[in-house]
């Protein structure tokens, strides 16, 4: 590859060929047609016919359409340099200056030549030095117009270019930061049951099968919905239901619990295992016996599930981290500008998750 096509591919990194083009030949005929129409009404050059103004437009077009090209080029070369050089950000002023004298420039060079071979091919009836004064003017002031059209369409395709790489980055960054939650709620989920199963072997070994049989189901819906971002909300109360199950092998009649939902809420979406991490709190949390038995309730309005139950703080048990509130509180951010809440009152603990109503 040569020094001229790696430059020109540089340029067609700015604006595409393709647009170039666009850009090229619309400029050119409006250009034409525009000069044209004022030198007739201004009696410079009077049209005889619309055959006449249709031949004139044809023609000049087209050593416009050449003349664009040889402008926007080193206009697009020019606009290259002084943005590894003196940048918008660094100094306008400067910038404003520098770019200015260069359109100029090029436009009095391309309007001398483009003068000389259209006087060459067709030769001006008032003379080459009247048409080539004119031309530069024209031509000087068309590139300033021209350069800030290439100017702005630059700037909007970078802004383009921009604001797209920011939503792939961010959504790289969600992705990212959905596959580590999904990685503390799986290990999480798994060691914690592995402890009720550690606990229940020593105590009850005939329980213990049960449960294990019990959590290979459950831990098969783990494995299930992990990798989505949001479950139904009758599979999370299916899997509330299985879990609190397991709960009741290990703490027998000390724990109950009681799900009163509306069916049409059945239909909505939560983020997978939001309810094993409120309900595991509850449990780790609280003390559970036959004597003062923790209670349950899993209910819900037309926006919320709400899990509810009756406070009975461990004395000895330390100060939780809220580890699975805050891994919680992230999933639901990654939905969207929603977040569950958690209340601890005087007699009761209340979470309420928010149901989204349209899968993600």
């Amino acid at each position: 590859m040569n020094i001229l096509d790696m430059k020109l591919r540089d340029v067609h990194e700015l604006i595409p060929f393709r647009n170039l083009f666009k850009l090229a030949f619309g400029f050119a005929v409006s250009l034409q047609i525009i000069i044209i129409l004022v030198n007739h009404l201004t009696g410079f050059f009077e049209l005889n016919s619309v055959a006449h103004f249709i031949s004139r437009v044809t023609f000049g077009s087209i050593l416009s359409l050449f003349a664009t090209f040889a402008v926007v080029y080193p206009d697009l070369f020019v606009i290259k340099y002084l943005n590894e050089k003196i940048g918008w950000q660094k100094n306008v002023f400067l910038r404003v200056i520098f770019q200015f004298i260069l359109t100029v420039l090029i436009g009095g060079v391309i309007a001398a030549v483009v003068t000389y071979v259209s006087h060459f091919l067709n030769p001006y009836r008032d003379g080459l030095f009247i048409n080539m004064s004119y031309n530069l003017m024209i031509f000087a002031v068309c590139n300033v117009i021209l350069v800030i059209i290439l100017e702005g369409w630059i700037f909007f395709i970078e802004g383009a270019k921009s604001n797209k790489r920011s939503r792939e980055l961010e959504g790289r960054v969600t992705e990212l930061q959905f596959e580590m939650l999904k990685k503390q709620i799986d290990s999480h989920f798994l060691f914690n049951s592995l402890n009720v199963l550690s606990g229940l072997i020593e105590k009850d070994p005939e329980t213990a099968q049960d449960f294990i049989d019990e959590f290979s189901r459950l831990y098969r819906y783990v494995l299930e919905s992990i990798d989505k971002r949001v479950v139904s909300v009758r599979d999370e109360i299916n899997f509330a239901r299985s879990y609190l199950y397991l709960q009741q092998m290990r703490y027998g009649k000390g724990l109950g619990f009681k799900v009163d939902l509306a069916s049409d809420l059945l239909n909505g979406y939560l983020p997978p295992l939001s309810l094993q991490v409120v309900l595991e709190n509850v449990c780790k949390h609280n003390s559970v016996s036959v004597e003062e038995p923790l209670m349950i309730e899993i209910s819900g309005n037309n926006e919320e599930l709400i899990v509810q139950n009756n406070l009975q703080p461990k004395v000895s048990h330390s100060r939780g981290t809220s580890t699975g509130q805050s891994n919680l509180q992230k999933r639901y951010q990654l939905l969207g500008d929603i977040k569950p809440t958690f209340n601890i009152g005087t007699s009761y603990y209340t979470a309420k998750l928010p149901i989204i109503f349209e899968e993600r």
